[in-house]
C-alpha cells in the first residue's frame, strides 16, 4: 500500500513501509513528497534536516530497510564542518590539502550550493578561530561529489598557477581505492573519453579523432564474493575517468547510479552500497613554492570501510 503524502512544509515522522525496503533515502522521501522536486529533497538530505533512527544522513543515495524511522526537521541547522570523513591533511601558507568526505561537491556549480568541501575548509578556519573569507582558495583539480579522499586547493595566485601546471601535465601522483564488481584482473585501460558518448552519459569515443586520452592502471587487490578490491592510478585525469573505465570493463564501482546502462542491458544487477566505493587514497606531488616533494595518503572513512565489510571485505585489505 502506498504511504501517505504529508505536507511538504512540516516535520515530518515517517515509518519505512516494505516498499521502501531497498531503496534510496531520496526516493523514500519523496514518495511523501509529492510537493517538492527530486532537487529540493536532496537539497533536505544534503543540508542535515533529514535524521534516519535517530542520525543525521547527508548521503541522498543511503539505502533504507523497511521499518526503518525517518525524521525531517526542518529547523536543523547544517551540519558542522568536523563531519566524519573531514580533515585537514596539509596546511601551509600556500597550499591545504583536506580529506573530502563522500557526498560533498568539490566547488560549488551554482550559488545556492551549500555544503561544498571549500565551505569545510573556511568552516574549520572559523572553528579554528582564524578569519574564514580572508584566504583566497583557488580550485586546482575536483574529485566526484560521491568520491572521497584527497582534494588539493591553493591559497596563492603562485601556488595556483604551478598546481595547475602540474595536473595539466599528469605528474601528479594520484592513487584511488575502489571496489569493482566481479573478478576484476589487474590491467591497462586507455581510451578517448568523451562527454556524451552517443547515449546521453560520459563514455568512451566511437569514432577516431575524438576525445580526450584516458590512461587507467588498475590493479587487483582482493576478490570479493561477489566484486573486487582494487588500487587504481590514473595517468590522465579526465571527469569520471575510473567510473567510466571500469563500468565500460564490464565492472562498474559498487554504488555506481550513472554508469550501470551496459551492466543492465547484460542483465547484470547493481549490488547495494550505501556509498560510491571510490576513495582518493594518495595524493603526490612537488610544492607549489619551495618544489619539496609532498606524499600524502588517506585511509579511506568509516562509511567506505563498513561497505567494503558487507561485501565481505575487512580494514586489513585497504
Amino acid at each position: 500500500m502506498r504511504a501517505p503524502s504529508p505536507s511538504p512544509k512540516d516535520d515530518q515522522e515517517i515509518v519505512l513501509v516494505e516498499e521502501d525496503g531497498g531503496t534510496t533515502l531520496a526516493a523514500a522521501l519523496r514518495r511523501r513528497m509529492t510537493g517538492r522536486s527530486w532537487a529540493d529533497v536532496r537539497r533536505l538530505v544534503e543540508t542535515g534536516k533529514v535524521r534516519l533512527n535517530g542520525e543525521v544522513v547527508v548521503e541522498p543515495a543511503a539505502r533504507v530497510s523497511a521499518g526503518g524511522r525517518l525524521a525531517v526537521v526542518m529547523a536543523a541547522p547544517r551540519p558542522r564542518a568536523e563531519v566524519v570523513g573531514f580533515r585537514v591533511a596539509f596546511e601551509d601558507g600556500h597550499l591545504v590539502i583536506i580529506e573530502k568526505p563522500a557526498g560533498v561537491m568539490s566547488v560549488p556549480y551554482e550559488r545556492k550550493d551549500a555544503g561544498t568541501a571549500l565551505d569545510l575548509v573556511r568552516t574549520h578556519w572559523r572553528h579554528a578561530g582564524k578569519r574564514a573569507t580572508a584566504t583566497p582558495l583557488y580550485t586546482v583539480h575536483r574529485l566526484d561529489k560521491d568520491t572521497s579522499g584527497l582534494l588539493c586547493f591553493a591559497k596563492t595566485r603562485l601556488a595556483e598557477r604551478a598546481l595547475h601546471e602540474v595536473f595539466q601535465r599528469h605528474t601528479a601522483r594520484r592513487e584511488y581505492v575502489a571496489v569493482a564488481q566481479g573478478a576484476v584482473d589487474s590491467r591497462r585501460i586507455e581510451s578517448s573519453l568523451v562527454a556524451d558518448r552517443g547515449d546521453g552519459i560520459r563514455g568512451s569515443a566511437r569514432r577516431p579523432g575524438e576525445g580526450r586520452r584516458a590512461v587507467t592502471h588498475v590493479e587487483a587487490v582482493r576478490r570479493l564474493p561477489a566484486a573486487t578490491l582494487v588500487r587504481v592510478r590514473l595517468e590522465t585525469g579526465r571527469t569520471h575517468q575510473i567510473r567510466v573505465h571500469l563500468a565500460e570493463a564490464g565492472h562498474p564501482l559498487v554504488g555506481e547510479t550513472v554508469y550501470i546502462r551496459d551492466l543492465l542491458r547484460a542483465g547484470g544487477r547493481p549490488l547495494p552500497a550505501s556509498r560510491l566505493m571510490l576513495h582518493a587514497a594518495t595524493l603526490g606531488l612537488p610544492h607549489p613554492v619551495t618544489g619539496e616533494a609532498l606524499e600524502l595518503r588517506a585511509a579511506p572513512p568509516p562509511d567506505f570501510l563498513e561497505a567494503l565489510a558487507a561485501l565481505g571485505g575487512s580494514r586489513a585489505d585497504v
